[in-house]
Parts: C-alpha cells; sequence; structure tokens
C-alpha cells in the first residue's frame, strides 16, 4: 500500500463510503480503485487526484497534502543519479536492494534524516 492510498482509504472508511460508491463517484472502476489503494496502479494523474479532493470536500492544506502524498507514492519509484557523485548513485542503488528488508522503525529513521537534510519538505 502507498502513503496515498492509505490516506484514501481511511478517508472512505471515516466517511462509510464503499469503494464501488466512490469509484463510481470519480469515474474510474472499483478494480483500478483497488488497485490505486493498495499500491498495484501507479502515480494517480493530477485530473484523478483533484477529483478525489472534490469528492471528499477537502480544501486548504489538508488537499495539498493529499496531493504530494500522490506524489510521493509512486509504487515504482525510478532515481535518475546522472550528474550526481558516485556516492549519490551508490545511495540509491543500495536503498534499492535493502529497502524491502527495512523494518518500519528503520524507515522512520531515513525518513527523518531525509527531513533534517530539506526542512522544507517535512511530510512526516
Amino acid at each position: 500500500m502507498t502513503p496515498f492510498g492509505q490516506k484514501i482509504r481511511a478517508l472512505r472508511k471515516e466517511r462509510g463510503v464503499t469503494m464501488k460508491q466512490m469509484a463510481q463517484a470519480i469515474g474510474v472502476s472499483a478494480p483500478y480503485l483497488s488497485a490505486l489503494e493498495n499500491g498495484k496502479r501507479g502515480l494517480p494523474s493530477w485530473y484523478l487526484v483533484q477529483r478525489i479532493i472534490a469528492y471528499f470536500n477537502i480544501i486548504w492544506d489538508e488537499a495539498e497534502d493529499i496531493a504530494e502524498l500522490a506524489r510521493l507514492s509512486h509504487p515504482r519509484a525510478v532515481i535518475d543519479t546522472s550528474g550526481l557523485s558516485p556516492r549519490a548513485t551508490e545511495l540509491a542503488n543500495r536503498l534499492a536492494d535493502s529497502i524491502s528488508r527495512l523494518s518500519e522503525d528503520d524507515l522512520q529513521r531515513h525518513l527523518l534524516l531525509l527531513d533534517q537534510a530539506d526542512p522544507s519538505d517535512e511530510k512526516s
């Protein structure tokens, strides 16, 4: 599951909306919405994210947070390190190789390190 999928599922549950109801209202199939929630589909389009935000009548900061979660939720992230240092390439490849073995605590520690490196990008 992606952060975006987790948030959409939580919103649906909070509001007592079935997947079928939501899918019909935003103009997608229930299997597609299920795949999106479960991280089995790629990044949703900007247009679809806006339909979801409108469906839940979400405004301002929360709408921006959901759009950012969508941006950060591509289940097959690609990191282009061309033009960066060899250490950057090593980090990207080692992370790709080891991410499935990291615990939730390890993941949280890595996210905190990234937040410290760029405080303007805090989303945790």
